[in-house]
């Protein structure tokens, strides 16, 4: 290895390649025509220990685009299976390789991938592409998911390879360059239950404890504990998802992470108004993974893990049934404390009260009712408490952020008699126990974004930089998303709804 490659910080490991043969395939990315990285992540990458100071931009793009490998690179194609809308697939990395793990300087372990780096033994007629529009969206969600504080897998970089893919239409093609805690799934298991032995499942529930819990090596029942041990880390990601109004779009088993982080930002989009069955996802039909599904999915998810690790628990299929059961039917109880948590929270409520899920649950039917912002709502709460005898000063700040027009252009439910009177009652809570409204805003302020990744400013900022390769918009935008809970004055415009209802808006997996 030369010293410019020691210099750069590359520190491969190469653990999943010691795993039988079986879950993997070695695989070499396929060269690309003129690679160009557009977007690389400085943040991400000092974390990583890189020194991006040591190495040319076309050294770069070779490594980010695989047509050259980092020094101490093992790439290959993960096998795994997955429920997708319910229905069970044989599926593996069919655009995706793993050039290795990367250990940072503070010894921590993270998959580096390459997204769209071309076809494996996996891809099932595939090109093994990614489009540019694709890369942009989760290169942007995933930044947009960390600045707000969610498990998120990371987008170290994206690159053009000077190639067209042909989706409905041409468009330009890109790698992204993804990293993660592991890329070991709930379909990872499934997958191996199906096809393996018990001797490699066994083998590899002792693999994943020791990279993501270690804690649970010298449990008695370790498939059991695994198996609770993920639902609680999936109980603390979807009470997140549920705060900001993501939807994942597409929560197959194979998109679910054992590390507990988001991944997969195919089809994703964040909610403007509320509606708790709001799904833009092209390709669910039945709305399968919309807003309000995504804890019961979650749980559905978690089952099928169950029944994966079943042949561990015990060798007696109805003692093993018996012993996961109760872990499935914590899911509901564990995230309906957590949630409820949460939404004190987004209300600034200190401790608890009899009324608080009444009174959640009043505000959220209103919200559904009248269409009104769910981002933006939260902010109003937030300025009747800083502007509390400035009612001028909240009447500007509403206009400010596009809850009303200037020309009464926009509904005005915040006026309506039913808000006014639950305003009443939430101000009462806030006080309860002696509570300042200071100490109610900081608590507000800490989990209530003021920024989220708007539909159609996402929409202009992808086609800005896919159409006309101009990436003003995009960088724009992720700048403002990087510090989304602060108020940034001149950036009011990326806190307004769009115009329109969304009707008809859909995402897309460009797969």
């Amino acid at each position: 290895m030369s010293s410019i490659h020691i210099a750069q910080g590359w520190n491969f490991n190469n653990s999943y390649t010691l795993l039988p043969e079986p879950l993997f395939a070695p695989t070499l990315p396929t060269t690309v025509a003129a690679p160009t990285t557009v977007l690389l992540n400085q943040r991400l990458a000092k974390d990583l220990g890189l020194d991006l100071a040591q190495t040319t931009p076309e050294e770069w793009a070779g490594f980010f685009s695989g047509n050259t490998l980092p020094p101490g690179a093992m790439p290959i194609a993960q096998a795994y299976a997955g429920h997708q809308f319910g229905g069970f697939n044989m599926l593996g990395d069919g655009r995706a390789i793993l050039l290795g793990e990367q250990i940072t300087p503070n010894g921590q372990r993270f998959d580096i991938q390459l997204k769209g780096a071309g076809p494996s033994v996996y891809s099932r007629r595939g090109d093994g592409r990614a489009t540019l529009s694709a890369v942009l969206r989760e290169y942007l969600m995933s930044e947009a998911m960390y600045h707000l504080g969610i498990p998120t897998t990371g987008s170290l970089a994206a690159t053009l390879t000077g190639e067209q893919v042909r989706r409905e239409t041409m468009q330009p093609g890109a790698v992204l360059t993804r990293v993660a805690a592991s890329h070991i799934r709930v379909g990872t298991f499934e997958y191996i239950a199906r096809f393996e032995s018990k001797e490699v499942l066994e083998t590899f529930v002792d693999y994943t404890i020791q990279r993501h819990y270690p804690s649970l090596a010298d449990r008695e029942n370790k498939a059991l504990a695994l198996l609770g041990a993920v639902l609680a880390r999936q109980v603390h990601l979807i009470t997140h998802w549920m705060r900001v109004g993501f939807i994942h779009g597409v929560m197959n088993t194979d998109n679910m992470s054992i590390a507990g982080e988001t991944i997969d930002y195919g089809p994703c989009a964040f909610m403007n108004r509320y509606h708790s069955a709001t799904a833009f996802s092209a390709i669910d039909v039945q709305r399968r993974y919309a807003y309000a599904n995504q804890p019961p999915i979650a749980q559905w998810n978690l089952a099928r893990l169950a029944g994966a690790l079943l042949p561990l628990m015990d060798a007696d299929t109805d003692k093993a049934i018996a012993l996961a059961q109760p872990v499935i039917d914590s899911f509901p109880v564990l995230y309906h404390i957590a949630w409820l948590q949460m939404m004190r929270q987004k209300l600034g409520w200190a401790g608890e009260q009899a009324e608080d899920a009444d009174l959640i649950t009043a505000l959220l039917d209103w919200m559904e009712g009248q269409n009104a912002d769910y981002t933006n709502t939260f902010l109003l709460l937030q300025a009747q408490l800083a502007y509390a005898d400035e009612p001028p000063v909240i009447a500007q700040w509403m206009e400010t952020y596009g809850l009303i027009g200037s020309a009464g252009s926009r509904e005005q439910p915040y006026d309506e008699t039913v808000f006014k009177k639950w305003l009443l009652q939430w101000r009462q809570r806030v006080g309860a126990q002696g509570q300042t409204d200071a100490a109610a805003l900081q608590i507000m302020q800490s989990v209530n974004p003021a920024f989220i990744p708007r539909n159609h400013q996402v929409e202009a900022a992808l086609a800005a930089a896919t159409q006309q390769q101009d990436y003003t918009l995009f960088n724009q935008l992720l700048t403002v998303l990087s510090n989304p809970y602060q108020p940034q004055e001149g950036n009011e415009v990326y806190q307004m709804p769009p115009v329109d209802d969304e009707q008809g808006y859909q995402t897309f997996c460009n797969t």
